[in-house]
């Protein structure tokens, strides 16, 4: 089903040109670098061509004839790209000498092999260049040390344009070689039609540490059958492959990635819709860390104010339920909603957490049971005291902050509980039970910092809720009779007018004599309800 949906993706991406989705037969590489050469074949430069992004340098993402390069002790030049290796014969701290040398020998017999095919006077530039260069002398250009590892591509000195998007030689990359000859053929997974089988399926791109993984793969024989190797034991076309892997790349690492990717804890999660919808963009705001705090900051800038509105339209409309999903663009009922959960693993391979498909309605009506589950009236006597900070719609990674520990008052969120995020995330959007996890995090939580606030309290009133079946009010309930419940709430009575007549305090009444009073509140209340007389004396009329 993740195949399949990621699949027909791509041919809506492929309309959209914000996603800069490749054809068949391309790709989008990371380019760090460009050997600039002059018009007889000569070198003039070596360029770094990545992008500024504040403090950091980014490489630029190009369209590029061929694939992802597929791992394999084999040679395995690009066509009018790849590493300094290839391209060059070098590599900065380069451990294998002897195989850098013979994939520049491959890479140079590969063009020079196809210069009678293209007539292009670009690429005639290009095998004259191969022809005449020694490995030896890339010595000499120190920026190649800075941008490794990337990848490289050719120009001509003066001209705007890159050697490998000559119109001549893109149209002979269509004709002759949008698709590799593959041994193996058969029936696709995906599509159900015969076709050549890749051996290897393409690199995913930016999920987790990793810069590069394989989303379906078969790197042992324990996990092979019927003497298929690798990706035959799953055989998809090199069509389907190419499509799937390349909607996931544009979701995970394209230029419109903010719109569908976000992280949570150790978690990559991507979401789409199966046709355009301004839901993506309002989900993508309130789904990302820290983003109403990042919009916030960006409104007192004079910055994207939009994120802001969006956020507003999409929590408006979930108070108000069904009758306000009109206000989103397109039918939510008819609107599929995917969402996928992806870690990353050792030896380059990739782990599914969770894959979620749905209508977008039942969506918006999971996350609305959601808040109802979790409301409680804000309380707002304790003005700016941050204990008592009350959103009225708690993101996500603002309740798992609450299940760690905090350093110097910053929350340390390498200690929130690994396997809590994808249960969380999954029970809030499926609207199913709130994992048990998260409940008993929270209390050892409590009991370690000896303090409670609104979001905790709203979580443990959820959980109490939706997974024990127990009816909570969200304020003061005149009906109950229970003296245990009116004792609670004259002890909150007591402690909220300790705050109001001195403020913060090294210990107050909770601290001191919140366990006490749970357990003899005959011996304790007495005592304070003396001390209660005294800050009243204390409070301003």
């Amino acid at each position: 089903m993740i195949l399949q949906a990621l699949y027909e993706l791509y041919g809506r991406l492929e309309k959209d040109p914000l996603y800069e989705v490749a054809p068949l037969g391309f790709s989008l590489q990371q380019i760090t670098f460009c050997v600039v050469l002059n018009s007889d074949g000569t070198l003039h430069a070596i360029e770094d061509v990545r992008q500024a992004d504040g403090k950091r340098w980014r490489p630029r993402l190009l369209r590029v004839p061929g694939y992802t390069k597929s791992p394999g002790s084999g040679f395995n030049p690009g066509f009018l790209w790849d590493n300094s290796g290839y391209m060059l014969g070098y590599k900065p701290k380069d451990t294998k000498p002897e195989r850098t040398h013979k994939s520049f020998v491959a890479y140079r017999n590969r063009h020079l092999e196809l210069q009678d095919q293209i007539q292009s006077e670009r690429f005639a530039v290009v095998c004259h260049f191969l022809s005449k260069w020694a490995p030896e002398n890339a010595v000499e250009f120190p920026v190649l040390d800075e941008v490794n590892p990337g990848y490289g591509v050719f120009q001509i000195r003066g001209e705007a344009a890159y050697i490998h998007e000559d119109e001549t030689i893109q149209n002979w990359w269509i004709v002759n070689q949008s698709s590799q000859d593959y041994e193996n053929r058969g029936y696709c997974l995906i599509t159900g039609e015969c076709g050549p089988i890749m051996e290897t399926q393409p690199k995913i791109k930016r999920v987790g540490e990793q810069s590069e993984s394989l989303l379906v793969s078969f790197n042992a024989p324990a996990f092979e059958s019927y003497q298929k190797k690798q990706s035959l034991n799953a055989p998809v076309s090199e069509e389907a492959a190419f499509k799937y892997a390349t909607a996931l790349n544009a979701l995970l690492a394209g230029p419109m990635s903010h719109r569908h990717r976000f992280r949570l804890a150790d978690t990559t999660v991507v979401f789409w819709t199966d046709q355009p919808s301004s839901a993506e963009d309002y989900l993508a705001a309130f789904f990302a860390q820290s983003a109403r705090a990042d919009a916030e900051k960006k409104q007192a800038n004079g910055q994207d104010e939009s994120i802001v509105e969006r956020l507003k339209l999409l929590l408006s409309a979930l108070s108000r339920g069904k009758e306000a999903y009109g206000d989103l663009d397109g039918n939510p009922e008819r609107t599929k909603f995917y969402m996928l959960g992806l870690t990353g693993q050792a030896k380059g391979r990739i782990g599914v957490r969770f894959f979620y498909e749905d209508s977008l309605l039942n969506l918006l009506e999971h996350l609305r049971k959601h808040f109802k589950d979790i409301e409680l009236v804000p309380w707002s006597g304790y003005g700016k005291d941050h204990r008592w900070h009350t959103p009225e719609f708690p993101e996500l990674w603002q309740i798992l902050d609450e299940t760690a520990p905090r350093r110097q008052g910053k929350v340390d969120r390498d200690q929130i509980p690994p396997l809590l995020a994808g249960p969380l995330l999954r029970s809030v959007i499926t609207g199913q039970r709130y994992p048990e996890g998260l409940y008993q995090a929270l209390l050892r939580r409590i009991h370690a910092d000896r303090q409670v606030n609104y979001i905790r309290c709203c979580v443990l009133k959820g959980c109490l809720k939706r997974n024990q079946g127990k009816e909570i009010s969200m304020c003061l309930d005149q009906e109950r009779k229970e003296p245990a419940y009116w004792t609670g709430c004259l002890f909150a009575a007591l402690e909220k007018t300790q705050y109001d007549a001195l403020g913060e305090v090294g210990a107050s009444i909770r601290d001191r004599f919140y366990g006490s009073a749970s357990a003899t509140p005959r011996s304790v209340f007495p005592r304070l309800l003396r001390t209660y007389q005294h800050h009243l004396a204390k409070m301003e009329r």
